[in-house]
């Protein structure tokens, strides 16, 4: 059980109020199966990941985490959604495949086993959360010397308040309405300083942009709204 609480009530109830939909690829959390082979694709390229010990950090409900397992990794999952983990679990019923679900903080995660990760996973988690600082330097705690931290989150700026608030959530309706406040964003700069106070050198940053006549997601060079950091811990 967590003790260390880096988490905001009102975040982990919105999500726990519609994780009974998590594997639902029409529901709301579309977005999520939508970008994910994207991302899956773009970790595995970096790392390899067969055969690497893998924590994914707010893993919610399992997309990334399984997906992971699927391409041959040791997966483990951490999340303070207790309702979002048992969905997890209980999707692996049904899949046949391995993950280790766990709930607790990524804090008291980085004391128990420090080290021990080949690769870290934090995607779409910094911008809910009181301190991604914080969780950042759990990351690096997490993950062995040499090892990589992969970070997905949103920039702070007009331009993503339009696209990612506005846009996803008012007009195209693919994210509910709440889901993300301006106030949380984190600029790359933002976070690419968090990596380094914790010890973490950044080795590659990336943008996600949706394309919504075609309804396709995209990595690329554009890092405005959605965008993708990978770090590296150096030995």
């Amino acid at each position: 059980m967590t003790t260390h609480q880096n988490a905001d009530p009102l975040e982990l109830e919105k999500f726990s109020e519609l994780a009974h939909r998590w594997w639902d690829p029409e529901s709301e959390f579309k977005p999520l199966h939508d970008i994910n082979p994207l991302r899956l694709d773009w970790i595995d390229r970096c790392v390899g990941l067969t055969g690497k010990r893998v924590l994914d950090v707010g893993c919610g409900g399992g997309i990334l985490a399984e997906s992971m397992a699927v391409r041959g990794a040791s997966v483990t999952g951490i999340d303070l959604g207790e309702k979002a983990l048992s969905v997890a679990r209980l999707h692996l019923l049904e899949s046949g495949n391995r993950v280790e679900y766990l709930l607790e903080s990524a804090e008291d995660h980085a004391r128990a086993r420090a080290a021990q990760y080949d690769v870290v996973t934090c995607m779409e988690m910094l911008e809910h959360v009181p301190d991604p600082a914080s969780i950042v330097r759990a990351c690096a705690t997490l993950v062995r010397p040499g090892g990589t931290v992969f970070f997905s989150t949103l920039n702070r700026n007009p331009k993503s308040w339009l696209f990612a608030v506005i846009g996803a959530e008012y007009v195209l309706r693919l994210l509910p309405r709440g889901t993300h406040e301006y106030e949380k964003m984190i600029k790359p700069s933002e976070l690419a300083r968090d990596a380094r106070d914790a010890g973490l050198r950044e080795a590659e940053l990336m943008g996600m942009s949706y394309n919504p006549f075609t309804k396709v997601y995209s990595l690329g060079k554009d890092t405005a709204v959605n965008y993708l950091m990978r770090c590296v811990r150096d030995e």
